[in-house]
């Protein structure tokens, strides 16, 4: 249930046009609905705004389609990240509209029409091997209602393509860069817009790239102004926050 919703409802009881016990029955799953392996979280889209999202890691498939099942019957948007092909499975037994998004390792249900800002998220990245990340962000800022423009494979050691895309980049209200390696690209981003950069590093590189470590402190020790950075890999919240940046 959103904040739209609770409201037509509360009008509804004052109206006469809703009855009491009709109201309650809508609200007898807030704020949480157990299902004993975890606590659907019916209260956060009138809290933020946003619907729960399932992170798909850890859990079994099974599990997976359960949440998703009733997530389903409370209307909402479905979005799971960090999915196997056995959860697209199941989800997609329970929905056949279910999309199972590859590369970004997303399911995406949608149950609403889209209401997007007249704004729009670019997601740009350094090279070919950060588009599993990238996707993850695009899938997610899309399912939130958002218009998303793709720069792909822009990072310094060819820096020349960046400055053919700073056009479309200049447009967006909101930058994703992502990269690993050195993790350079959001700096210099940074460095040439005038719009809030996120910055995600990612985990692409040789050994002394750490798993990501040398691409988050790259970007954690920026001296461009303008720059927030997320967790290694962290697509979906850098998507996330683009999301809430895009519809201030």
């Amino acid at each position: 249930m959103n904040r739209d919703k609770l409201k037509q409802l509360l009008e509804g009881v004052k109206d006469g046009s809703t009855d009491i016990d009709a109201a309650l029955n809508s609200l007898k799953d807030l704020p949480y609905k157990e299902l004993g392996f975890a606590k659907i979280d019916n209260h956060r889209e009138i809290r933020t705004g946003y619907p729960e999202v399932i992170f798909g890691e850890g859990k079994t498939a099974e599990q997976v389609g359960e949440i998703v099942e009733f997530l389903l019957s409370k209307e909402n948007n479905v979005l799971v990240t960090r999915v196997t092909p056995e959860m697209f499975t199941e989800v997609h037994s329970l929905c056949s509209d279910a999309v199972y998004h590859e590369a970004a390792r997303c399911i995406t249900i949608r149950r609403r029409e889209p209401v997007y800002p007249d704004t729009n998220i670019a997601v740009v990245t350094a090279g070919t091997s950060d588009l599993p990340v990238a996707e993850e962000a695009v899938v997610t800022a899309e399912i939130l209602d958002n218009k998303v423009s793709r720069i792909v494979d822009v990072g310094v050691a060819g820096i020349h393509r960046l400055f053919d895309q700073l056009d479309e980049i200049r447009q967006a209200r909101v930058v994703i860069v992502i990269a690993g390696m050195e993790g350079a690209l959001p700096s210099v981003v940074g460095g040439l817009v005038d719009k809030p950069v996120i910055a995600v590093p990612t985990s692409v590189g040789y050994g002394a790239n750490f798993g990501g470590l040398s691409a988050l402190l790259g970007m954690l020790t920026s001296c461009a102004s303008g720059i927030s950075v997320v967790n290694i890999n962290n697509g979906f919240g850098a998507g996330y926050l683009a999301s809430m940046i895009n519809k201030l």
